[in-house]
């Protein structure tokens, strides 16, 4: 099972982006979905995650500027981005905690590879 990112780019402050990610594969279920950054000099921190029943998580800097939707089945998320600021430029990363139907005793973590969010004052 493999993560695709895809979105980002460069931004001036208060503009908009959007980011992807797509779970792909076979035999599995996706239990939550969502996405980190990590910022130049700084540790991976959470940006959003949408859970199973549709719960979702968001960091408290991005609340009521990011929104987190996804498929069903939480194989696709998207991460819509408003009102951005120059402290959001970061690496974006897909991440996703999913149960392989074949051992699903043996959750595992999933990440996609970055994309790099920058954002001009």
């Amino acid at each position: 099972v493999q993560l695709q990112a895809s979105g980002g780019g460069l931004v001036q402050a208060g503009g908009s982006l959007k980011l992807s990610c797509a779970a792909s594969g076979s035999a599995f279920t996706v239990n939550s979905i969502g996405w980190y950054r990590q910022a130049p000099g700084k540790q991976r921190e959470v940006v959003a995650i949408i859970y199973t029943g549709r719960d979702t998580i968001y960091a408290e800097a991005v609340k009521g500027r990011f929104t987190i939707s996804g498929d069903d089945d939480k194989t696709a998320v998207s991460l819509q981005m408003n009102n951005l600021k120059p402290e959001d430029t970061a690496v974006y990363y897909c991440n996703a905690f999913i149960i392989p139907s074949t051992t699903p005793t043996t959750p595992k973590w999933l990440w996609g590879q970055g994309t790099l969010v920058t954002v001009s004052s």
